[in-house]
């Protein structure tokens, strides 16, 4: 079982569908992972759609400038319980604010993107749960 947030299952209705990972998320369900939608945007209590947001240091400020930093902290927190039940790993978007992983956009909203994990992201592998991003999981991922 791995953690996938629902932006690479295609769920989720912002994401343009160039970048959803349909074949990926094929791949990893051929290979026997069990995938389990988490999105820890919607677990902090924010809409789908909603407002981009970038992440600045440790705070999380939407394009319109308003801080959502304890959405996602919460949401990030929810996400890290439900990984711990029985999640060795997690294949998240990457570049978000809250999922990334290595690197996430720089907060200016040019697309510019920096050295850096989201909010989630950073939580679970420092909590011990491999993460992986749907850019880097095929690579990664012992199938």
């Amino acid at each position: 079982k791995f953690s996938s947030a629902p932006a690479c299952l295609a769920l989720r209705a912002n994401i343009p569908a160039a970048k959803r990972r349909p074949a990926l998320v094929a791949a990893l369900q051929a290979a026997g992972h069990e995938l389990v939608p988490v999105c820890p945007e919607v677990y902090g209590g924010l809409p789908t759609p909603r407002t981009p947001a970038e992440r600045i240091g440790s705070r999380v400020v939407t394009a319109a400038g308003a801080d959502v930093t304890a959405q996602y902290r919460k949401g990030a927190e929810i996400a890290l319980q439900l990984a711990r039940l029985t999640l060795p790993g997690a294949v998240l978007k990457a570049n978000s604010p809250s999922c990334g992983h290595g690197t996430i956009y720089d907060g200016t909203f040019s697309g510019k993107k920096i050295p850096g994990s989201g909010v989630a992201a950073e939580l679970l592998e420092q909590n011990g749960i491999a993460v992986y991003t749907d850019e880097d999981c095929a690579a990664a991922l012992p199938f």
